[in-house]
């Protein structure tokens, strides 16, 4: 992966900085008044949606009145803060013609609640292409554990033990979307390839870039969350801890080093609908297989599965009543 723009390091810690960053990531330091003058990013009109919230940047040539993930009316707003610029791009992989194939795939899916003519009737409203943002970060820290073990523990089940450990952990990516949720990020994410990257968007004619929403200070947030998670699980998996048994794993980490980039990550938002409602599914920019999303649901196969249930209910009482 490409790395974000980088300046001196920090007086205190010696972490590298970035040209936007107020204080260190690490220790907390300001940074010197010349590196903020520096952060200076062009300001730019953005297209807000007025249902999901999600903004991209704003093109005349698109006249693009909807919002390309939920389809709501958008409105044209002058940012107050500088828009963050992608500065790594993963390229669309896949073409338009075979994001509608999965679509159609998705929708011949057998289910037992989905209606049964579903992929006869469903009809394609719109296909849009688009990169959302996200935050991906490489962070080095020091970890501190301890737990019990039956390791040393004589005649005792249990014995304290502890110890300190260095990790370097790369690829942490923090959603910075509003149009895509959480879980469909997460679904998203593991299929990229991110040696593929390029330095600018490349893509089908007309894609879409998702402005960036998440703070770089909020996403470190959710960054030492995720590093809190992963050392817990490799002190765990790695053998740190003596013995065969093992509880109450306490652990305590600190930031040693931090670098973050901003990517844009291709992804075809698909609008069809079935029996006049509206329905979304996302095909994967780069993998044609990952492809999920909205589905109707019978309502005369739940109304059965219902009956049914309340059928049984009753038997087993009129049972329980003979006895």
């Amino acid at each position: 992966m490409s790395a974000a723009v980088s300046v001196s390091p920090c007086e205190r810690c010696a972490c590298e900085l970035e040209v936007d960053d107020l204080r260190c990531p690490v220790c907390g330091l300001a940074t010197p008044e010349p590196l903020r003058q520096e952060a200076a990013v062009e300001r730019a009109r953005v297209v807000r949606c007025d249902s999901c919230g999600a903004s991209v940047e704003y093109s005349v040539e698109a006249r693009a009145p909807r919002c390309d993930y939920c389809g709501a009316v958008t409105h044209v707003e002058m940012t107050v803060d500088p828009v963050e610029q992608a500065q790594g791009w993963l390229p669309f992989s896949v073409e338009p013609s075979v994001a509608s194939e999965a679509l159609s795939r998705f929708l011949g899916r057998k289910a037992f609640f989905r209606p049964s003519g579903l992929a006869e009737e469903a009809s394609l409203e719109s296909m849009r292409p688009m990169w959302w943002p996200a935050w991906v970060f490489k962070a080095g820290v020091e970890v501190s554990w301890t737990a019990d073990s039956d390791a040393g523990s004589r005649r005792s089940d249990w014995a304290p033990h502890a110890g300190q450990t260095h990790l370097d952990f790369s690829n942490i990516l923090v959603a910075a979307s509003r149009g895509l949720k959480m879980d469909e990020c997460d679904k998203l994410t593991p299929h990229y390839r991110f040696e593929e990257a390029v330095g600018e968007a490349r893509g089908p004619e007309g894609a879409s870039v998702e402005r960036f929403e998440a703070t770089r200070s909020g996403a470190r947030r959710r960054v030492f969350q995720a590093v809190e998670r992963l050392a817990s699980e490799h002190v765990q998996s790695s053998g740190d801890i003596p013995g065969r048994r093992y509880r109450n794993v306490r652990v305590a980490v600190a930031l040693s080093s931090l670098r973050t980039t901003r990517w844009a990550l291709p992804v075809y938002v698909l609008a069809y609908r079935y029996r006049d409602k509206p329905y979304r599914v996302l095909v994967h920019g780069q993998d044609a297989e990952v492809v999920f999303g909205e589905s109707p649901i019978s309502a005369w196969r739940v109304l059965g599965v219902v009956l049914a249930v309340l059928a049984a209910l009753v038997l087993t009482m009129l049972l329980a009543g003979r006895m």
